[in-house]
């Protein structure tokens, strides 16, 4: 028996193409054409999170769909909130799993930083998210999830719409490559009720030459961050083992084919830690690699401790100094102070603690 119900397991309705969903409703059923627009409205317009929900769909055919399909979706768990205005909020899956986002305001933007893994398998030594094992990737409905409860935040909080998305979060987005592409073409598209411009989307990687090099040959229209924080392979290799079988000369590479294929832009991410990349022969070597990829800007990032590393902020004068060396030799550098480190949301806390 508990075979059988395998096999029969019900279908994400959510899963179903707009052609696939007409099938099921007009052919199969004997539906008016007009209730697939009803039903693919409720989905990804009125974000409806159980069949129950909609109220303008008879209840025989409400009953119809919850007997044949699932509806899985996103609930918040837990949220938190920051002293700069940072929220961060932990979601549950309809699996029982917890994964976390934020919403990052400033004056001009509202920033959702979403997660496209549970866990992560890179195990990066500076971030927390890379101390817990990975559990499974995010569905794509997930990861809509995720944006469109950050976007009801934001209206409530801040009465505006979300301006930008960052894949920051938890997880590596190109190792769940699929489900991210999808996940972004239903947030751009205008049936996603979001609507949401590819440009004002980043998509941040450790480094997988491979993936990388297909965002190009699919000419993905988002930009691209890439987490670097060393510019040599030795340290690189220390502190992210990605890098033993994606070197800086494969991430070159890829990076000058990304860029060929898409002219879209680049950005390097580069957290100082105390002792370690943030001397001025680090800079130097930070300087040779921007020189070789048509990067727009270097993200400066200030480290944000966790329990789990022996990391060490710099100094402020060895931060200025760094930056006045990027400067001098004419790289776009930026420092970037963290947001929500009180509440462990900043760059490489994401763990999903007990609040």
């Amino acid at each position: 028996m508990e075979a059988q119900d395998m096999k029969t397991e019900k279908p994400n309705i959510r899963h179903l193409t707009l052609s696939e969903l007409e099938n099921y409703l007009v052919d199969q059923l004997g539906e008016k054409k007009f209730r697939v627009k009803q039903v693919h409205e409720w989905l990804w317009l009125k974000h409806a999170h159980s069949f129950e929900d909609m109220t303008n769909l008879s209840r025989e055919l409400r009953q119809k769909l919850a007997d044949n399909f699932t509806l899985p979706a996103l609930k918040v768990d837990a949220t938190q909130y920051s002293a700069d205005g940072t929220i961060k909020s932990r979601f549950r899956t309809t699996d029982n799993h917890l994964v976390e986002g934020v919403l990052i305001p400033t004056d001009e933007r509202k920033t959702a930083c979403v997660s496209s893994q549970i866990g992560c398998s890179l195990s990066c030594k500076f971030c927390a998210t890379g101390y817990m094992k990975r559990q499974r990737n995010l569905e794509a409905d997930e990861i809509y999830d995720e944006v469109v409860l950050l976007n009801q935040q934001s209206e409530r909080v801040y009465e505006k719409k979300l301006s930008n998305i960052v894949f920051m979060g938890m997880g590596e987005p190109l190792l769940n490559y699929k489900n991210v592409m999808a996940a972004i073409e239903r947030i751009t598209s205008p049936a996603g009720g979001l609507g949401m411009s590819p440009r004002r989307i980043t998509v941040s990687t450790a480094g997988v030459a491979k993936m990388i090099r297909q965002l190009g040959d699919d000419k993905v229209k988002f930009k691209l961050a890439v987490s670097l924080h060393a510019a040599n392979d030795k340290k690189r290799n220390e502190i992210m083992p990605i890098n033993e079988t994606n070197n800086i000369k494969a991430l070159i590479d890829a990076l000058n084919h990304f860029y060929k294929q898409t002219g879209n832009e680049i950005t390097f991410e580069y957290i100082l830690f105390k002792d370690f990349n943030d001397s001025i022969k680090d800079a130097d070597e930070l300087v040779k690699l921007y020189r070789q990829v048509p990067a727009d800007l270097v993200n400066i990032i200030e480290y944000n401790p966790i329990d789990q590393a022996l990391f060490a902020k710099p100094e402020e004068d060895a931060i200025a100094a760094f930056m006045a060396y990027l400067e001098k030799n004419k790289v776009n550098a930026r420092l970037r102070r963290s947001r929500g480190k009180d509440i462990d949301a900043a760059c490489g806390q994401l763990a999903n603690k007990e609040v």
